[in-house]
């Protein structure tokens, strides 16, 4: 039965800080107009009382999604749309991946002023895998945090004194284009290469992330420069991963030292090796599945967290992949979100 057919009634919330639901509303009520859209209820507010109108399920994630946003804005935290969506990703998740009142919960201090949170249950189980295992792959699509998170993790652990270092890696590779000769010296020709790495960085844990890299507490180096060294006592990030050849990802997890732990991101759907097949990452994934410590977080278009453009672009590759149509469901204009 359809939610049009289900009898709507109204729900009413009572929150003690009238300033606070204002800051969760936002702008001419734009935030509370994305949670009718997504959870079709009507939400109202008057005071310190929130009316939520739909159905029983509605009502409640709604509630739900309402009552951790005030939760939000009471340790402080900015409420965008960001942090809209996320809720709402938790709660249209939760008859899956647990109870109502686990929603939102899942964060990391990345500095003394940061607090990262996973935007999604895909992301709250990634960071569940991260705390158990010492090794961790991050599978999935662009756009769904796999390596802003591991680097937002590896900055936790740095902050807490758990590891010395925080160590990330990528290859070397173009995508799908040949740069020629860089100028500059060693570090000028390899930035480029490891920009999304310091973005992540800066992201995370601000202008403090320059100064560890002075220092040798960050380090950024290519997948190259990692051959011969032991990684001990140091949070290991290997991203891009599915542009390893065997050889290379078979070297670089043999690099985990004592007291080390590491996560390798990929998505082997846009390998930029030969033929674009992710042989390193695909190969590494087959022969460590079931081995003790490793653990794979599996991500998917549902967990897409840029703009919600990126998630329907995705959903199309595959469906186009897979021989297919893409469904009239997501061909909606970007200005609807």
């Amino acid at each position: 039965m359809s939610s049009k057919g289900k009898k709507r009634e109204q729900l009413t919330l009572e929150f003690a800080d009238n300033a606070l639901l204002a800051a969760i509303s936002g702008s001419q009520h734009r935030n509370f107009l994305r949670i009718e859209k997504n959870l079709d209820v009507r939400v109202d507010m008057r005071g310190n009382l929130i009316a939520v109108e739909g159905t029983p399920e509605a009502r409640e994630r709604a509630a739900a999604v309402l009552r951790s946003l005030y939760a939000r804005a009471e340790a402080g935290d900015a409420i965008g749309a960001a942090e809209i969506d996320a809720e709402i990703r938790f709660v249209l998740h939760a008859p899956e991946n647990g109870a109502v009142k686990d929603f939102g919960q899942p964060s990391i201090k990345t500095a003394a002023s940061r607090v990262t949170r996973a935007r999604s249950p895909a992301q709250a189980a990634y960071l569940d895998l991260m705390r158990t295992h010492p090794l961790v792959f991050g599978i999935g699509p662009a756009g769904t945090g796999k390596t802003y998170l591991a680097a937002a993790y590896g900055a936790h652990l740095l902050y807490e004194r758990k590891v010395e270092r925080l160590i990330l890696s990528r290859p070397a590779m173009e995508a799908g284009e040949r740069l020629g000769f860089l100028p500059g010296d060693l570090k000028e020709k390899i930035d480029p290469y490891l920009r999304p790495l310091y973005d992540a960085l800066f992201d995370t844990i601000g202008d403090r992330a320059s100064r560890l890299m002075e220092t040798g507490v960050i380090e950024v180096a290519p997948l190259a420069f990692m051959r011969g060294r032991t990684l001990a006592n140091a949070f290991v990030i290997l991203d891009e991963a599915q542009n390893c050849t065997s050889a290379q990802m078979k070297m670089f997890l043999t690099r985990l030292g004592e007291d080390s732990r590491m996560v390798v991101t990929g998505d082997a759907s846009q390998s930029d090796l030969p033929g674009g097949r992710a042989e390193g990452l695909n190969e590494a994934l087959t022969i460590l599945s079931g081995v003790e410590g490793v653990a794979t977080a599996h991500f998917s278009d549902k967990d897409v967290v840029r703009h919600p453009l990126v998630g329907r672009i995705v959903r199309a590759y595959d469906n186009q992949a897979r021989g297919g149509f893409l469904p009239a469901r997501y061909r909606k204009d970007a200005e609807e979100e």
